[in-house]
């Protein structure tokens, strides 16, 4: 097998209403993708997003994002009218998250009261994701209530799920509730029909899921057990990873750990039901930070930066072996980019899953002992991620040394070079390569999707229609069919 495929996620697509949509753009895409033989379309999470807009940092592990719902066919359904949209008209070079905030319910709430709760696919949807969907629908509501504040603020009874409270709750406010079952109901609807018509096709999704949970999430509030908790219901230690060559502080993420012991003696019965969750959801899925399975980072909770954690072990096969006892054999892409130990390389054999390898990664230093002329087989190969800095902007970060064979390695000048990393990507030995497609239409680090440990200018890139034209297409058909990647 030699496919290819493309990084771009939904937020990105084209739209006038603020955001990339799962309507016609989304469509279109896939179109586009079919034409330039293109075998898979790599996104990023796509959980409801939380304060900071960032995709790995949602408030559920199985709900969708709200934003992602496209406006237009909601009209086509009659269900909203043209003009109660109009409002969402914006500049499309960038997300607007605030506006998203401040509107998307709003209008989303018009539709909801148009909709016929008692429609049969609704209910047998509420019914078939039940497991986490009314813990989902019962989080928003509280939030809600509580003016948006994170479950850890709220008053002790709604914090630890006092049944009394939680009833009168539900007593009380059963129409918002309906309405977080129709928006879920709405999200998984389109999501449906866009990966339908993608497979019909022949392009193939990877979705992508953290390994994390957000604090302020349905899922920990729901299952504190999970979780490293202290009595009051607050993190112990939280994620990051440490200092490094990026990063003078390291990346203080601040999500929950796992109670690993708890989550063996249930079987990690949890992530099964995750895995498979997001196995209907994707034809691939790639988990984030795999090498938190082996070996993960802990802060102390009331830390500032990263510099005083530790190390400590993860489940290892454990858990992957519970999964493939329960689920058989599953498509999962291994991110093991970081502390790839020995130990690491042997779970990733263990599981048979592939691990990423980027190519910007490969022409650092004297000895480039991993160049794509060396990639082995079983591994995804990248130019690089949403996290780095497009291909464009990190050539010019290279010393004199480092560029120049970059330029001889790739045959090309700093006018083709970005082409050029893309080609001996294309050309190794990988049985998958993801290109993303800010590195396709050679642009600068204004396209980078996220900047890791920073705040305020991520997850905003967004394309025009304009540039998804018939010559970015052509061009990326043409070096598909050259490397023998269709």
């Amino acid at each position: 097998m030699r496919k290819t495929g493309i990084l771009l996620h939904i937020t990105s697509l084209p739209s006038k209403y603020g955001i990339g949509t799962l309507g016609k753009e989304a469509f279109h895409f896939v179109d586009q993708l079919n034409y330039s033989k293109q075998s898979y379309w790599q996104i990023l999470p796509i959980g409801p997003t939380s304060y900071g807009d960032s995709p790995y940092q949602t408030f559920s592990a199985f709900a969708g994002n709200p934003y992602f719902i496209d406006l237009e066919i909601l009209i086509e359904e009659k269900l909203l009218l043209k003009e109660e949209i109009d409002i969402f008209v914006s500049d499309d070079s960038v997300v607007d998250y605030y506006q998203q905030y401040q509107k998307r319910f709003l209008i989303l709430k018009k539709a909801f009261f148009r909709f016929d709760i008692h429609n049969k696919n609704f209910q047998k949807f509420v019914k078939r994701e039940k497991d986490w969907l009314f813990d989902y629908c019962l989080f928003m509501t509280i939030k809600n209530l509580n003016d948006g504040k994170s479950w850890i603020k709220w008053d002790h009874k709604q914090k630890i799920r006092d049944p009394k409270t939680i009833k009168k709750i539900i007593e009380e406010n059963q129409e918002e509730i309906d309405f977080w079952h129709f928006v879920q109901f709405k999200f998984y609807e389109q999501w449906s029909n866009l990966r339908r018509y993608a497979n019909k096709n022949k392009v193939k999704i990877i979705g992508d899921i953290p390994i994390y949970l957000a604090l302020d999430s349905s899922d920990v509030w729901a299952n504190p057990k999970m979780f490293d908790l202290n009595e009051e219901l607050t993190p112990i230690y939280v994620a990051g990873v440490p200092p490094d060559g990026f990063s003078e502080f390291g990346q203080l993420w601040g999500n929950p750990l796992y109670d690993w012991k708890y989550m063996e003696k249930t079987n990690f019965s949890w992530w099964i039901k995750r895995i498979a969750s997001s196995l209907k959801m994707f034809d691939i899925v790639r988990i984030d930070h795999f090498i938190g399975f082996d070996h993960y980072y802990k802060i102390p909770y009331c830390d500032s930066n990263a510099v005083n954690g530790h190390w400590v072990d993860g489940p290892g096969y454990k858990l992957f072996k519970a999964i493939k006892e329960s689920l058989g054999k599953v498509a999962v892409i291994a991110e093991n980019l970081g502390d790839v130990t020995e130990r690491v390389k042997k779970l990733l054999k263990d599981c048979h899953f592939p691990g990423m390898v980027l190519s910007q990664f490969s022409f650092y230093g004297e000895e480039k002992k991993y160049l794509p002329c060396n990639y082995e087989n079983n591994i995804i190969a990248y130019t690089g991620t949403h996290d780095n800095m497009t291909t464009k902007s990190w050539v010019e970060t290279l010393n004199d040394y480092d560029k120049n064979f970059l330029l001889d390695y790739t045959h090309s000048n700093l006018d083709t070079v970005v082409d050029g990393l893309i080609k001996v990507t294309l050309s190794s030995n990988a049985k998958l390569t993801i290109i993303p497609l800010q590195d396709y239409m050679n642009l600068d680090d204004k396209a980078r999707m996220n900047e890791p440990a920073t705040i305020g200018n991520n997850w905003v890139f967004r394309v025009k229609k304009s540039d998804l034209n018939d010559q970015l297409f052509d061009k990326i058909k043409r070096f598909t069919i050259l490397y023998n990647r269709n």
